[in-house]
């Protein structure tokens, strides 16, 4: 009814390395846009030869929490940022970097909250968070808590699995060796280490070969901006937690996070080739 041509669109169900090789390695494709991992955004990059590329691949998404911040809305925010859609996010809040004077408190207010959740089924209204995707995503992510653990972290909060359901974890003093500061989680897990000066939490935050983004909660100007400009990140958010994203905004990362930006106005301007065109109107 809108116009839009029958050929204009086409859903080709198959595995990726199958269809998706096959649909990026076409010469008659003029861009490719994906979502997933870094590994397969490579394999995109290979086959694709020139065409047009824009990929939100992964991530691993820190917040500074600063001596000024309230700490009441930061926890709230990092809670909810952490477990939506059981951490199952691009940008779920995976690291936390605390001022050692606000870390106990920050922890102690993460951990009533998340305590509280009721984790089960998403279609009760009363459910806080539900499931992981299948047992085997919520099984690799359960080994990664395990070794934290192991390597000497403390889960303050959660840790359990049970099938697909894992429960909300808040877990402390992560090694940056191991897989739940360095990897994607890609689980409802809250990794909350301490710092002593701005300069280490900036140091901690670009300590990732992703950088999708970042945020920071602080009551100074010169934290924020420092933030700003120091972050390695496609975006940065001030006093919220890199989570927050709405559809206007020029979504994208760098390094590991992918290349290129989402959005209405920035999606276009990566589909659109410029053209030049000259007008020579003097006559001798």
């Amino acid at each position: 009814e809108s116009g839009w041509p029958a050929e204009g669109a086409h859903a080709v169900p198959g595995r990726g390395g199958a269809v998706g090789d096959a649909l990026v390695s076409d010469p008659r494709g003029a861009m490719v846009t994906f979502t997933g991992s870094a590994e397969i955004g490579k394999r995109i990059s290979s086959l694709s030869g020139y065409k047009r590329i824009a990929m939100e691949l992964g991530s691993n998404s820190a917040v500074v929490v600063t001596e000024t911040a309230d700490l009441d809305f930061a926890a709230e925010r990092i809670v909810r940022g952490g477990f939506a859609l059981a951490g199952q996010v691009c940008i779920s809040v995976q690291r936390v970097i605390a001022q050692r004077s606000v870390f106990d408190d920050l922890v102690r207010r993460c951990v009533d909250l998340t305590s509280n959740m009721v984790v089960g089924d998403p279609l009760d209204e009363a459910t806080d968070m539900g499931p992981m995707i299948d047992e085997k995503a919520a099984a690799g992510f359960h080994e990664w808590v395990k070794e934290a653990r192991e390597m000497g972290a403390g889960i303050r909060a959660g840790g359990g699995l049970e099938r697909t359901l894992h429960e909300p974890t808040v877990i402390t003093d992560v090694p940056r060796e191991a897989a739940l500061w360095r990897e994607e989680a890609f689980g409802p897990v809250i990794v909350v280490n301490p710092y002593d000066e701005f300069e280490e939490a900036v140091e901690a935050v670009n300590d990732s070969k992703y950088g999708l983004q970042g945020g920071v909660f602080t009551g100074r100007v010169d934290e924020a901006f420092e933030a700003v400009n120091r972050f390695d990140v496609g975006g940065v958010i001030i006093n919220d937690v890199p989570t927050f994203r709405v559809d206007q905004m020029p979504y994208g990362g760098v390094k590991d996070s992918g290349i290129g930006r989402e959005g209405l106005k920035y999606a276009i301007e990566e589909m659109t080739e410029e053209k030049l065109v000259c007008f020579n109107f003097w006559k001798p």
